[in-house]
């Protein structure tokens, strides 16, 4: 008897094989600015399904290694991480993933616009990078710290050329050292002392309990200054060396590779999902630290620069891995036969396959919006922009982590059995999608920071705004989806009211979640038809269906199947 053997899923370029990526480039950048990109995402789309992808699967399966000691018993702390991790990295400097905004050129090319040139940049390699957009994240999330003019021009100029080379052997990356044990996402609870040394340099003391990226040359921490009390207004970022080859301290017979003095690796984390990447708990005892801006001044607002830049690289992170587990589902639908048909032609499939491309176009708009609106507060300053990010960051992150994590589960059960068995590369979908719910803030811990947004920066006004305008934009295409979000406007205006009026009600705390959510969906929304106005066909689609299955809440089955083809 013959053995049967599934057809595996061959998956196209994921850059001419998004419609909605590039008519959004269009729209973004303007015909000129589009063709300048083109070379950039095609040359990039082409390593991705090539060398990139077997980097990928590489990493996957020869995770870090942690090496306390050399053969002699001295301590080394050494991470040893695979040709593919090294591979991810050339390539992540090669095509300027981090260092695209920074560039004079690009900046000359596209302005403002370079975050939406760098958004499309890692929505095509964060799904094949076995998380090292991990890493880039938080390099860029420094570079945008380190170009505070709060930030001493020597420690800038010594670390933001690092950060933001495109020569791979220059260029480093940053891990992100804030968590503790005993505080988590509570930062008023970190124990991590800073201290000042005669240098002008400090020296911090204290235990990092996730500390991701392990192996990068350099990290940003949160630390309390000496002296400086409680609370989490007064913590301030420092840069710390993690290697001797950057640490003054290190004497001079100490190899560059070995650890900067007062830097230990405790442990590597064994993790559910983001296996290829090394995360670790690190202890600090009198290690060297750069203060980034004024230690005496309260940094958290400082750090926040960091962090509204690696919120928005998680929303890219989600929608880049929903769109490729999309292609990937529908790549296995159109190989697999079942009932005497391909699975692509079966209704039902059509219908779960259609209403994951709706999710999937929302999360997009959402990453895309973000993006837009840090490079127009970067470049032009603009004060709107600000206002609008503040929310709209933490919004992007926690509506499209758990969009991932929902649309990973679907991806997974889109394979049968095959979806749960590890050699497939599926499992990995939804493993890897659970870490974006969770880092840079969990749900609920964003969600109250919405509401700090709203109360404190009126930051739900640009929100209701870019709604109305959206209800006129809306008319023409559909009055249904119109009236929709004429609804839900006037609903989240008086929510908002609500908030701004006792923002400690507990009525007010306790809903916190499910208004963020619903803010989010209308933000969403309100994107898709912004595009679908200036005629894009996929985005009206994906706005009234959106609109009716996540504002409505109705069954979009039938249309979903109608207009598969359209949304995947």
């Amino acid at each position: 008897m013959t053995r049967y053997v599934q057809p595996a899923p061959t998956l196209g370029d994921p850059y001419t094989g998004d419609a909605l990526l590039r008519s959004w480039l269009r729209r973004q950048l303007g015909a000129g600015g589009f063709a300048a990109a083109q070379p950039r995402l095609v040359d990039l789309a082409g390593e991705v399904t090539g060398s990139l992808r077997a980097a990928h699967a590489d990493a996957e399966a020869h995770p870090p290694e942690l090496v306390r000691y050399d053969p002699w018993g001295a301590r080394i702390d050494r991470i040893d991480t695979c040709a593919g991790w090294r591979a991810q990295r050339a390539a992540a400097a090669r095509h300027a993933v981090v260092a695209l905004p920074y560039l004079p050129s690009a900046r000359a090319a596209w302005g403002a616009a370079a975050r939406v040139v760098q958004h499309a940049l890692l929505h095509l390699y964060g799904p094949e990078s076995a998380t090292f957009s991990c890493p880039v994240a938080m390099a860029d999330g420094a570079a945008a710290l380190l170009s505070l003019p709060e930030v001493d021009a020597p420690v800038r100029e010594a670390w933001l050329p690092r950060l933001t080379s495109t020569d791979p052997d220059t260029a480093v990356v940053s891990g992100q050292w804030m968590t503790e044990s005993q505080g988590g996402s509570d930062l008023a609870g970190s124990a991590t002392i800073a201290r000042p040394a005669a240098d002008g340099s400090w020296r911090l003391t204290g235990q990092k309990w996730f500390c991701s990226a392990a192996d990068a040359p350099v990290a940003v921490a949160l630390a309390r200054p000496e002296g400086a009390g409680a609370g989490s207004r007064v913590l301030a970022p420092f840069l710390v060396p993690r290697y001797a080859a950057d640490s003054p301290l290190a004497g001079i017979t100490a190899a560059a590779a070995d650890p900067a003095p007062g830097v230990r690796v405790h442990r590597l984390k064994d993790k559910l999902g983001t296996r290829a990447l090394p995360t670790a708990e690190i202890g600090l005892t009198d290690a060297y630290a750069l203060p980034l801006g004024d230690p005496q001044v309260p940094g958290l607002v400082r750090a926040m620069t960091l962090v509204v830049v690696t919120r928005v690289h998680n929303a890219a992170a989600a929608a880049g891995g929903m769109r490729r587990g999309l292609a990937l589902a529908r790549a296995y639908a159109d190989a697999r036969h079942a009932g005497g048909a391909r699975l692509a032609d079966h209704p039902l499939h059509r219908a779960t396959l259609g209403a994951l491309g709706v999710d999937a176009a929302a999360a997009f708009a959402l990453a895309g919006h973000a993006f837009a609106l840090l490079g127009r507060v970067e470049v032009g300053a603009d004060p709107d922009a600000a206002a609008e990010l503040r929310v709209v960051a933490p919004l992007a992150k926690l509506a499209t982590g758990r969009l991932a994590v929902a649309s990973a589960a679907e991806y997974v059960e889109c394979f049968g059995g095959a979806g749960y068995v590890e050699d497939t590369g599926v499992p990995r979908l939804l493993r890897d999608a659970q870490v974006l719910p969770i880092w840079e803030g969990t749900t609920n811990v964003l969600a109250l920071d919405v509401l700090r947004a709203v109360t404190r920066d009126d930051a739900g006004a640009p929100l209701l705004r870019r709604l109305a305008a959206a209800v006129e934009l809306a008319r023409p295409l559909c009055s249904a989806l119109a009236d929709t979000l004429a609804a839900v406007t006037a609903e989240l205006r008086a929510a908002l009211a609500d908030v701004v009026a006792d923002p400690r009600a507990a009525g007010v705390v306790a809903g916190a979640r499910g208004l963020a959510l619903r803010l989010a969906a209308a933000v969403a929304c309100a994107l898709l038809v912004e595009h679908a106005a200036w005629g894009d066909e996929q985005a009206e689609v994906a706005a009234r269906l959106w609109a009716r299955r996540r504002l409505r809440r109705e069954d979009i089955s039938a249309d979903a199947h109608r207009h598969l083809d359209l949304l995947c």
